[in-house]
Formats: structure tokens, C-alpha cells, sequence
């Protein structure tokens, strides 16, 4: 054969590869085969501390029980002074301690030694009380825009960025938690700002402990938010949600606030972890926070 029919046959060839696989059948077939005859994972939701109405834990506990909310997320400042009040507030209810917001001092990626070390020391202390709750993991973010100095977007900062979440990861598992990436819009943060940046680190960090979250707010910075979370598959731990025009509860921007398209990609991946509310409030909460429920429920189903 001479180099044009050469030519000829591989580019046929290419075309038929091109139509049987096409980017919806690949991307479908990154999502695994779950029985389509198996039942739809549960849609889990979770409060953060401010998120219900109420002057005290108490309160907000009994309130998010009557909603059938299933997870509780705490800041992380503290923590471990915490451990026995939350314990005490949880028992006998039907609602598990889901995600630790961060709370830790300092940050992984400062190229001060004293703002790292304080980072270490802080966040193996909440790493160790999330253990203790039960919690899924530690949300934390590499480095803050506002976070300086921070080491340079390279390849030898990843590369570092692995190595110590490996070590802090090992530490989690030891613990029976982990810790949670969550990647920012660009405002506000340059480092690790989509969800398959993220899961990429996790699998290139090679410890079990380490996994990665998505924000349906800061997910403005992805193309779709179903190939978003299939690209996180095992490593998707956590997602946060709020309404995707003014970060308020979900529903009070409208026709903005769909979140189909990604719960679909959790139901297919047959996500069973939380979709915890980070998000403030215009109208009273009372009313507001509810709604929300409702809506994300409603669209749950729909997906």
C-alpha cells in the first residue's frame, strides 16, 4: 500500500472510531454501568450552622429534623472543643455530622515555614475531631488569592502539593476520615479551580484520604456541571450548593437555580455522600429555607 491509500484507509477508519464513540458516549461510559432497574442513591442534605433558623443548636437541629435533613456541617475553628457538645446535640437523632468546613490557620501552599507549620499543627487537630464525629472529611483550599506569599502555579508546586496531601491524607485514614479539595472560582483563588483539577490531585496524591468536592457556586468556572462531577468520580466526597446568581438559597434567583444536569451525573455515579448548603439568605428564613428543600428535591426527582 502506498502512502495516499494509506492516508485513505486511516482517516476511514478514524471517521468510523469518530461516529460510534461519540464525546456523549464517552463521557456516559466515564460514569460506570449502574443497573438502570437498581434504585436511585438518596439525596442527602446538609445544613450548615447557620443555614436554619434558630437561637441555638438546639433549635436549628429540631428545625432541620422536621425538614428530614440529614447531615450537619460545622466549621472546623475550634473543633475539637466541640467534639462532646456536638456529640451530646446529635445523639438520638437522625442527623450525622456530614463535611467539616475548614477552620484551619495558615495554608499548605505558603513558602513561609511558620504559616505552614501553623497549617500542619491546625488542621491535624480538626483533621482528628472530624474522626471522632464521624465526619466525611475536612474541606480545605490550597491557597487563597489573598494568601501570600504562596509558591509559584507550577509543575514542581503540584508535584509538592501532592506529596504533602499524601502525608496529611495517610494521617486522615488513620482516622477514618479525610481530607476534602475544593476547588474556587478564579475570584477567589488562582490554584485548583475546576473539580477535574482536583480529583486528578487526589488520584496523583496516592493516598485513599484525600478525595475532592464540587460547589455548585464556584462550578461557574466549569463548561457543564454533569462532566464536572463525572470527572471526579471515586474521589467526589462533598458538594456545596447555593443559588447560582447571588450565592442566596437556592431558588432565589429563579430560573438561574438548576441543578439537574449535576444530579444527574450523581445519581449515575451513584453518589452517596451530602449536598450541604453554603449560602446566605434575602428573604426569611422561614420561608426561604424550605422552599430550597423543596426545590432541591424536586429536581432530584426530575433528574
Amino acid at each position: 500500500m502506498d502512502r495516499r491509500g494509506f492516508l485513505r484507509t486511516t482517516a476511514a477508519g478514524a471517521a468510523g472510531v469518530a461516529v460510534a464513540a461519540s464525546p456523549v458516549t464517552l463521557l456516559s461510559s466515564c460514569a460506570g454501568s449502574r443497573d438502570k432497574k437498581s434504585p436511585s442513591p438518596e439525596l442527602r442534605i446538609s445544613f450548615q450552622e447557620g443555614t436554619a433558623p434558630g437561637s441555638s443548636l438546639e433549635e436549628k437541629l429540631d428545625y432541620m429534623e422536621n425538614l428530614g435533613i440529614a447531615g450537619l456541617e460545622p466549621g472546623g475553628k475550634n473543633l475539637a472543643a466541640r467534639v462532646n457538645e456536638l456529640q451530646q446535640a446529635l445523639r438520638g437523632r437522625n442527623i450525622k455530622i456530614s463535611a467539616i468546613c475548614a477552620g484551619f490557620q495558615g495554608f499548605i501552599l505558603s513558602e513561609e515555614e511558620q504559616v505552614k507549620a501553623l497549617f500542619d499543627s491546625t488542621m491535624r487537630e480538626i483533621v482528628a475531631a472530624a474522626g471522632e464525629l464521624g465526619s466525611t472529611g475536612v474541606i480545605m483550599v490550597p491557597a487563597f488569592n489573598a494568601q501570600t506569599p504562596c509558591r509559584p502555579h507550577t509543575a514542581a508546586t503540584r508535584e509538592y502539593l501532592c506529596e504533602q496531601l499524601h502525608e496529611l491524607g495517610e494521617y486522615a485514614l488513620s482516622y477514618n476520615t479525610s481530607v476534602i479539595l475544593e476547588p474556587l472560582n478564579r475570584r477567589e483563588a488562582h490554584y485548583l479551580r475546576l473539580v477535574s483539577d482536583a480529583a486528578a490531585i487526589c488520584r496523583d496524591s496516592k493516598s485513599e484520604g484525600v478525595k475532592c468536592m464540587g460547589d455548585f457556586w464556584h462550578m461557574q468556572e466549569e463548561t457543564s456541571d454533569y462532566a464536572a462531577f463525572l470527572s471526579a468520580g471515586k474521589w467526589l466526597r462533598h458538594v456545596h450548593i447555593a443559588s447560582r446568581g447571588r450565592r442566596l438559597m437556592p431558588g432565589e434567583d429563579g430560573a438561574l437555580d438548576n441543578y439537574i444536569d449535576g444530579m444527574r451525573a450523581l445519581k449515575e455515579l451513584d453518589y452517596q455522600y451530602y449536598v450541604s448548603f453554603e449560602c446566605g439568605a434575602e428573604g426569611e428564613r422561614e420561608t426561604v429555607v424550605p422552599a430550597a428543600v423543596e426545590l432541591l428535591r424536586s429536581q432530584w426527582e426530575q433528574a
